[in-house]
């Protein structure tokens, strides 16, 4: 156990050497680093929101709102189905409750109207044992001609999943596109969404630009009467009413049927109007949508087309002459920063249904610089003490496993840094009990060796008896807390992770510099010193 060839000897001491370096660069400021010459390393440790400060948003996906425009969009399936030739009649189409509902007239078409509307119950996903599929909707037919949609549970709880998943995708992406630093996105429950982003400065800008649905569609300009007529009067069919963005509002009379939508999108920039030199942002439609722009353009010059987002009309401008290339502008009296923000959102994508902050918080940087003080402090004395301790306990050997322990505490923080984990204050917690445990694979080992020393061993003999029986008690205690800190990474979310993490990677260099580091270097004393009784 004593004996290490070369390779092994200059292998243990490039893993000490690399922790060492990879964990320099947090003591010096982003500035100075600059200067360092590019093979050195550069990187430096994640903090958390609660040590960096920044903003902590948890989000619902708002179930209601989905379902009543999932019944609304129903709805119109509904009554195109039932306009086919040959049509059907019907009367009372409307979302009633907790569905969407529709009387037949002619009670004898009742099974054709049945038989016709069948598919919009929308099978989601087959069992996957070849069992009944899983609808979206159950449909009831009543003898007196009434059709009735609802939710079935499983095909609501299918959607919900689906819907968390796409939010998640989507508040990502936006998130990202802000440039903020590491953001911790993930689910919560069956509902809920959790964002925390460290060092974000505008926790209100963050929230506007994720709460926000930006479901974003281009509608035509109806013209057979105004805005104003048709909220004073009854609204022509297919047609709906929506206000600007101006303040006061003006009123749009559109067809309700959009003719593009932001999936046609495949890029927005911020860019400035070359006549005012006003922000405006620029769009680009992918392939298809080029195409149906270009139609559209050519068969409605000198009408308005409205560019609506979340039911406000942001920009309608008159089309002055067949646009093809597939590209467009929009105007409204921007900012750069609400102008950046829109382009954010349409290059994003629309969520899928909207989300409602259950809970806000923001941290300042004032408190995450406390958190790390008392960090650092509470590091300091634990150090100390434990440093202290081996000394008076074990004389020159606790020299050695304090070395071994400073080792191990530059290892966890090269480990860190070099994966970019964030640093959190349970993360912290776990580095101050790793440094109160980090001796006690040499406590056990010292132990040993006394304990064979008095069974009359000579000195080589008993350290190397001393470390290889007391190897097998610390893998056994390292693994049952390795899995501990497994089921907390697994089962937790947000700081109890952080705390695992750290956690983890403080085992194995806990392992690492207790067992074989400590070991080379008292392999090193004793080929050095040749001593007749141990130092203990």
């Amino acid at each position: 156990m004593l004996y290490f060839a070369r390779w092994k000897i200059a292998l243990i001491l490039l893993v000490v050497a690399a922790g060492i370096i990879t964990t320099l660069p947090n003591f010096f400021s982003e500035n100075q680093l600059k200067s360092w010459p590019d093979f050195l390393p550069k990187n430096q440790m994640v903090l958390g929101l609660d040590l960096r400060g920044g903003a902590y948003l948890l989000y619902e996906v708002d179930k209601q709102d989905y379902m009543k425009d999932r019944f609304k969009a129903l709805r119109g399936e509904i009554r195109s189905v039932l306009r086919e030739n040959p049509r059907i009649g019907y009367t009372g189409l409307a979302e009633q409750g907790d569905g969407t509902q529709v009387r037949i007239r002619d009670l004898t078409r009742l099974a054709e109207a049945e038989e016709r509307l069948e598919p919009l119950v929308n099978p989601l996903v087959s069992n996957l044992f070849g069992g009944q599929p899983v609808n979206e909707f159950e449909m009831t037919v009543t003898d007196d001609g009434l059709i009735r949609f609802t939710f079935s549970e499983e095909g609501l709880e299918n959607r919900m999943t689906t819907l968390v998943q796409q939010s998640i995708e989507v508040v990502r992406r936006r998130v990202d596109e802000l440039g903020t630093t590491e953001p911790n996105i993930q689910r919560q429950g069956a509902e809920r969404i959790l964002v925390e982003a460290p060092g974000e400065d505008d926790p209100e800008r963050l929230k506007d630009v994720i709460g926000t649905t930006a479901k974003l569609t281009f509608h035509m300009v109806n013209n057979s009467m105004s805005g104003e007529q048709a909220l004073q009067n009854r609204p022509p069919a297919g047609t709906i009413v929506l206000n600007s963005i101006d303040d006061p509002p003006f009123p749009y009379l559109l067809d309700e049927a959009p003719l593009l939508s932001g999936d046609d999108l495949v890029d927005a920039q911020v860019s400035f109007d070359q006549r005012n030199n006003e922000p405006v942002v620029t769009f680009r439609f992918n392939q298809a949508g080029a195409r149906k722009f270009a139609v559209i353009t050519q068969q409605n010059v000198n009408n308005a087309f409205a560019i609506v987002l979340d039911d406000d009309v942001i920009s309608a401008p008159v089309i002055r002459e067949p646009i093809t290339g597939g590209s467009g502008q929009i105007s409204g009296n921007f900012t750069v920063d609400a102008a950046n923000d829109l382009a954010v959102l349409m290059r994003a994508g629309a969520l899928p249904a909207k989300l409602t902050v259950l809970e806000e918080r923001s941290i300042g940087p004032g408190l995450g610089a406390d958190s790390i003080e008392a960090g650092k402090i509470a590091s300091i004395i634990a150090g100390a003490a434990v440093i202290v301790f081996m000394i008076l306990a074990y004389g020159r050997f606790g020299i050695i496993a304090d070395l071994a322990l400073m080792t191990n505490i530059f290892l966890i923080f090269g480990a860190l840094t070099l994966l970019q984990a964030t640093l959190t204050l349970p993360g912290i917690a776990g580095i101050v009990l790793t440094i109160g445990m980090a001796v006690d694979a040499n406590v056990l080992i010292f132990e040993r060796i006394r304990e064979e020393s008095r069974a009359g061993r000579s000195v080589i003999s008993a350290i190397d008896a001393g470390y290889s029986r007391a190897l097998g008690t610390i893998l056994d205690a390292n693994i049952t807390t390795l899995i501990a800190a497994v089921i907390l990474f697994q089962l937790g979310s947000g700081p109890v992770r952080g705390f695992a993490v750290t956690l983890a990677i403080g085992i194995f260099t806990t392992v690492f510099s207790a067992f074989t580091f400590s070991r080379l270097l008292v392999a090193l004393w004793v080929r050095r010193r040749r001593p007749s009784e141990l130092p203990i």
